[in-house]
């Protein structure tokens, strides 16, 4: 088994890289081709997986039609948006617009989870991460030279992720079904979402130009399919808060990729706007501290059920928060 610190970097690179890719496949492709393209190598990714641990697809009328509902909010809308916004923004601006997924899921779950309660600290991330937001854009200068159109769809496809995660925490949390399943299920899907929708708006290519077919081929078997699997590994093997830490790290490798491979021209304000977003997105993730366990009840242990190590009862079969791009 390969250490999970090294398969965390890749992790980190495949998402991070998953913006460069977008940017080229539109060059020769629409926005939904390229989605599409994206959705069916994953799921053909996962449905290899499946097969090779002999995984079934779970069953049921309602867990499927809450799948739909998950597979439009957290997999066809947001890759839609971003694929689109790519058409006039920079990759770059891409990816650090991912970043503010946190933002959102912290001001969304403090409405829509009642157990989420607000701290000091964490309304202070939200405050900061938004601040950081408008130091990217170039607030003091009017968002002069940007595209709001393709920003708005950005921050929309980065919106999405919490919304999604939110209803899959109240609808399948105490699915009896393995990860692997659902999100196999859940690729399949909206492959088929945007099977119907592509033809409604796109026409055949004409050609099929090499670079950026490969592109859409790397985008859906390495970041989507490979990276989810990667993905939940790190959940299982150190739980859910630090697999959700790549998203911190995607935006910093977005950056990198656009700059140095399609030479992105970027600002003072892109760094230092991402870092504060970062940095609000960070304290929005913090949680107090639990006190510690009394005397009386470290006595009697045969009161409580046996739990895996690092496990929670809100993790069982909730795919990790971090904002797949």
């Amino acid at each position: 088994m390969v250490d999970w610190r090294i398969r965390f970097g890749i992790l980190s690179t495949v998402w991070g890289f998953s913006f460069l890719l977008i940017k080229v496949g539109t060059e020769a492709y629409a926005p939904f081709q390229v989605t599409f393209g994206r959705l069916f190598f994953g799921t053909a990714v996962l449905a290899v997986a499946m097969a090779v641990r002999r995984e079934r697809l779970p069953r049921g009328i309602r867990t499927w039609a809450h799948l739909a509902v998950a597979a439009f909010l957290l997999n066809a809308l947001p890759f839609s948006l971003f694929a689109y916004s790519e058409l006039t923004i920079p990759s770059t601006l891409a990816g650090i617009c991912n970043a503010t997924s946190p933002l959102w899921g912290m001001a969304l779950s403090l409405v829509a989870l009642s157990e989420d309660r607000p701290t000091r600290r964490r309304v202070a991330g939200l405050g900061i991460g938004f601040l950081g937001v408008l130091t990217v854009l170039g607030a003091w200068q009017g968002f002069s030279g940007l595209d709001f159109g393709g920003t708005a769809m950005a921050l929309l496809a980065s919106l999405s992720y919490p919304i999604g995660w939110i209803y899959v925490r109240r609808t399948l949390a105490g699915s009896s079904n393995s990860n692997l399943s659902l999100t196999g299920a859940q690729l399949l899907l909206a492959t088929v979402q945007l099977a119907v929708v592509t033809p409604l708006f796109t026409t055949l290519p004409t050609s099929f130009p090499v670079v950026p077919l490969l592109a859409v081929i790397a985008l859906g078997a390495l970041g989507t399919g490979f990276a989810l699997l990667l993905q939940y590994g790190l959940v299982k093997e150190v739980g859910p808060t630090t697999a959700q830490m790549v998203t911190y790290f995607i935006p910093v490798i977005a950056t990198a990729a656009g700059v140095v491979v399609l030479n992105e021209q970027l600002g003072w304000n892109t760094p230092v706007g991402a870092l504060i977003v970062l940095a609000g997105a960070a304290l929005t993730q913090s949680r107090p501290k639990k006190p510690a366990l009394k005397a009386a009840v470290a006595k009697a242990p045969e009161a409580s059920e046996p739990r895996l190590p690092g496990a929670e009862a809100t993790d069982v079969n909730v795919p990790s928060r971090a904002a797949q791009p």
